[in-house]
């Protein structure tokens, strides 16, 4: 878990709203959404409001990365704001790979971004994950494999 202090106090405000008997996972990860500050914002507040009620992320960059820490169901992440303020921690409940032609209505609208339709999720994860490739030498392809995560808010203040 990151050491920042304010990273630190909320999980403990997290921990010690747990009921008695509820055990508190042993670690999180810390991160915010997209790749601008105004984006980690943006989407985090939809998040903490319940909009946003899942993500995707690119498989290519977890290879590219060396990252075989993958999400799955039960991990909990404090998510933070563009300047690493916690916002609020959410729990994966679903994690699914499929390409990015294959995303459905149904998980448009559940990422919760500007109109929650389909076609807006297509033009704005193309041009998101064409910046992702860009940055790791690939080209995005309608076929890209993606790790969809579905999740909910389980402490937020």
């Amino acid at each position: 878990m990151d050491k920042h202090p304010a990273v630190e106090a909320f999980w403990q405000a997290y921990i010690d709203s747990l009921l008695e008997g509820m055990h508190p996972p042993g670690s999180c990860d810390v991160w915010s959404f997209g790749d601008t500050e105004e984006m980690a914002n943006e989407l985090g507040e939809l998040v903490r409001a319940g909009i946003k009620t899942a993500t995707c992320s690119l498989m290519w960059q977890y290879e590219a990365e060396g990252d075989e820490d993958l999400p799955k169901i039960g991990d909990v992440s404090v998510i933070t704001d563009g300047e690493g303020t916690p916002l609020c921690i959410i729990e994966t409940v679903e994690v699914e790979i499929r390409p990015y032609n294959q995303v459905d209505e149904s998980f448009a609208y559940d990422e919760g971004e500007g109109d929650r339709s389909l076609s807006y999720w297509r033009r704005a994860h193309w041009n998101f994950f064409s910046r992702v490739c860009a940055s790791i030498g690939r080209e995005p392809v309608e076929t890209m494999p993606l790790l969809c995560e579905r999740f909910r808010v389980v402490f937020s203040k």
